[in-house]
């Protein structure tokens, strides 16, 4: 193992067997909001794409409106009619999370999905899923984001075995050269993918301070795909819109669309990411100008 980034990649491997155990305790409990309730999820960075995935897999199973925000710009006023709020915060530190907690207390029930059971939002949710298991030294996200989504995709339904036996490969299999040297990746989504395809740009840009972008799938033909060229990558999650694959394939650009299940393949982006930050020396437990949690002054 490389001196770089060994929190990361203790983490990012390790994340088969805590997704089992959250899928397991997502069964087990019944903490987050009912079926037909509208529900508000709010997040900061990482945990925002999360957000906006559980927020499309929730509302396209069926089970009530689902809306997602950066905790930075939640609108949760009385108008919007919100039966629920679920935070989601790997630290239970962010301040803009608290905020909102504290603003909305004793109005609208909060259920918390937080890895460090010590922080100070064990007192203000009404309910917290407790996920100690997926908490992290490195600075940059993988577990505890995915860990967090595995439970949410879980209570709505999905049935996530195959992300993780996909997920065994994933963490630990080579990542080809062409990918460490490639100038440029874009990342496309579709429905709860979208948010993977977010996080995924969010990564790379963390660790390898590198070129990403990301956008729902349909978009990336009116006006991103001008960027595709050689030694550059688009990279899609779930099944693509029809014809992408040959419009791509004309620029010259790498495509990556598998079989693979899309958690699982978010965690394969960990690993590229974790070996293009070696390949240029970088750190990502430690990544520039980033804290593992943003807590403002008063």
């Amino acid at each position: 193992m490389s001196e770089l980034g060994p929190f990361m990649d203790a983490e990012l491997t390790s994340q088969p067997e805590v997704w089992a155990t959250a899928i397991a305790q997502a069964k087990s409990e019944n903490l987050l909001p009912a079926d037909g309730l509208r529900v508000a999820v709010i997040g900061c960075g990482t945990s925002w794409f999360m957000a906006q995935s559980y927020a499309a897999a929730r509302e396209s199973a069926g089970k009530g409106v689902t809306d997602a925000f950066a905790a930075s710009e939640a609108f949760l006023g009385a108008d919007r009619g919100y039966d629920a709020v679920v935070a989601i915060t790997r630290s239970g530190t962010t301040t803009e999370v608290l905020e909102i907690l504290r603003a909305i207390k004793g109005t609208v029930r909060t259920v918390a999905l937080v890895g460090d059971v010590s922080s100070p939002i064990m007192t203000l949710a009404d309910a917290v899923v407790e996920l100690p298991y997926a908490d992290e030294k490195s600075v940059v996200q993988t577990r505890f984001a995915t860990t967090a989504l595995a439970y949410l995709l879980t209570s709505v339904g999905m049935d996530l075995s195959a992300a993780v036996e996909d997920a065994k490969t994933a963490v630990t299999a080579p990542v080809e050269q062409e990918l460490i040297d490639a100038e440029q990746f874009t990342f496309l989504g579709t429905n709860w993918t979208v948010g993977l395809a977010h996080e995924a740009g969010l990564k790379m840009r963390e660790a390898v301070q590198g070129w990403t972008e990301s956008y729902p799938a349909k978009e990336y033909r009116h006006g991103p795909i001008s960027i595709a060229a050689p030694n550059r990558v688009t990279w899609m999650f779930g099944e693509q819109p029809q014809g992408l694959d040959a419009e791509v394939a004309k620029t010259g650009a790498l495509y990556i669309n598998t079989t693979v299940h899309p958690l699982a393949e978010l965690a394969r982006v960990h690993r590229v990411t974790l070996e293009r930050a070696r390949a240029r020396g970088m750190n990502p437990d430690l990544p520039r100008n980033l804290s593992r949690s943003v807590i403002l002054a008063d």
